[in-house]
């Protein structure tokens, strides 16, 4: 699995499960789902995720977006 995959991946788990605490917990965690919609949106704009980096350092291999 790329990079680019993995990233997609976690980012959707982390809004679905963001939105579930969000509605079951406390609705304060709609600032966490917030945030990971930023940071793809730069992540689209500049090209940089942290995410990626870390996984390159893992040595897992790149896709075509990172």
């Amino acid at each position: 699995m790329s990079i680019d995959r993995i990233v997609l991946a976690v980012a959707g788990t982390f809004i679905l499960l963001s939105v579930l605490l969000a509605v079951y917990v406390n609705i304060n965690w709609l600032w966490f789902t917030g945030f990971v919609g930023v940071n793809l949106m730069q992540s689209a704009f500049t090209g940089y995720c942290p995410m990626a980096v870390i996984l390159k350092k893992l040595g897992l291999r790149p896709g075509a977006a990172f």
